[in-house]
């Protein structure tokens, strides 16, 4: 296959707002050992890359400048000692950075087949949010059949896919968002119970539930030791972002007293074998409910590629319910 030697992307051309995103050409990256080259159809928006966009999120030195984690698209080309892909084939990937451009580099590994009857569209909305959860929710979270289970931000493209899963696994799931229409949509995904938090505190919600044995939250800030009042004795929190902070001045009394686990983790900077590890989990635990209908990514809204300073202007506004992408291709 002939490759063209440059291609469209978006740069971050200073530190700021959406408007320092803007439209560049770039060379087409080449594939080192152990990647392939991706011909991009489509990209996931995610708060990281409004994070690094605004200088507060350092990309790792080896990842590409450009901000991205998620795309799908084709195959176009392996690196050395690639094995399991080849040219043609249509796949979701996790990238280290790089996806709002037509061609993106990943690890080998960290590609994931496009599920059976689901378009290139819906797949670029998977990547990052499903290695988020099941990492979290499962892995470090444990959650299992039966708990009770809340995540915040329940209409966020983290929230729409926890509450998916949680539900497709059993768990009886409470979820908070800031409107009716937010706290509707999050029912209708398999939520049990949506809380407004302008309207209602979670905690005593979740305290008249008998108390969460697993909460996930990305807001921070106050939250953590109210989180901790509605968990369940032996409960977990899994802190994967900070909205509204990362300090807090609290007292782990109720910790000790009440054996609660206080755990977290973020994705990005992880060893490749680890994501790695998680794609395999995926592709065995949770492509089959994708390829069934059982779960499905939510998708708010579509940009093209040069409008990406729209799509983070959107993202930043919260009023996006699910995922919002990017057409690269």
């Amino acid at each position: 296959m002939t490759l063209p030697h440059s291609m469209r992307a978006v740069e971050i051309t200073a530190p700021g707002g959406p408007e320092v995103l803007q439209p560049v050409e770039r060379p087409v990256p080449q594939p080192r050992p152990g990647e392939i080259l991706i011909r991009t159809a489509w990209s996931g928006v995610n708060r990281p890359d409004a994070l690094q966009r605004a200088g507060l999120y350092r990309a790792p030195a080896e990842a590409s400048d450009l901000p991205g984690l998620e795309a799908a698209g084709e195959v176009v080309a392996l690196g050395a000692g690639v094995t399991g892909w080849r040219p043609g084939d249509l796949v979701c990937a996790l990238l280290p950075g790089g996806g709002y451009a037509q061609y993106v580099t990943t690890p080998a590994a960290h590609a994931l087949p496009v599920p059976a009857g689901m378009g290139l569209r819906e797949a670029a909305c998977l990547p990052e949010t499903f290695f988020t959860v099941w990492s979290n929710v499962f892995e470090r979270g444990g959650l299992t059949a039966g708990e009770t289970f809340l995540v915040h931000g329940g209409s966020s493209g983290i929230g729409t896919t926890a509450i998916q899963l949680a539900a497709a696994f059993g768990a009886r799931v409470f979820a908070t968002a800031g409107t009716a229409e937010k706290c509707a949509a999050c029912m209708r995904l398999g939520a049990e119970r949506a809380i407004n938090y302008h309207e209602e505190d979670f905690v005593e919600v979740l305290r008249d539930a008998g108390g969460a044995g697993l909460i996930l939250d990305m807001i921070g800030g106050d939250y953590l030791p109210r989180n901790v009042k509605a968990l369940a004795d032996e409960g977990r929190l899994v802190q994967i972002a900070f909205l509204k902070g990362a300090k807090v001045e609290f007292n782990f009394a109720q910790v000790m007293l009440r054996r609660l686990t206080i755990t977290g983790s973020t994705l990005r900077p992880q060893p490749d074998a680890a994501k790695a590890r998680i794609a395999r989990a995926l592709r065995e635990t949770v492509w089959p409910k994708l390829e069934n209908g059982a779960i499905a990514p939510v998708i708010d809204s579509e940009f093209p590629l040069d409008q990406a300073a729209r799509a983070h202007a959107r993202m930043e506004s919260s009023a996006h319910i699910g995922k919002i992408v990017l057409k690269t291709g």
